[in-house]
């Protein structure tokens, strides 16, 4: 577990919006991305019947549709203790493999932080 009053501000800025996204959308998880400007981006869950898409997955597709040329980091909140491969894959292709992906329960709290790579 990360103490979330140590992240930089901007990081944790990103956690929020993340989980704002989630319970404004009542998805099961919520997600945000920086770009190299410092541009965010917010995303949750997309379950349709013709289209599925995580929350990281979704942010990094509003980032690249808005023009964004690479992050700086990623956050998504979620139930689960991990980041999927797939997830990982669309902030790696973005921001590179060292890009920094925040872990936050429901609660908004960091349980850790992964590398796209």
């Amino acid at each position: 577990m990360t103490d979330s009053s140590a992240l930089d501000p901007e990081d944790r800025k990103i956690v929020t919006l993340a989980r704002s996204a989630r319970a404004r959308n009542g998805v099961p998880e919520g997600a945000a991305v920086r770009d190299d400007t410092g541009r965010t981006y917010v995303a949750g869950t997309v379950d349709l019947d013709s289209l599925r898409l995580s929350a990281l997955r979704t942010a990094v597709a509003m980032a690249v549709a808005s023009g964004a040329k690479s992050l700086e980091a990623a956050a998504v909140v979620t139930e689960s203790e991990s980041v999927p491969e797939e997830d990982r894959a669309a902030v790696r292709d973005l921001g590179g493999a060292g890009t920094p992906v925040l872990v936050a329960g429901p609660d908004g709290v960091v349980r850790g932080t992964v590398t796209a790579g």
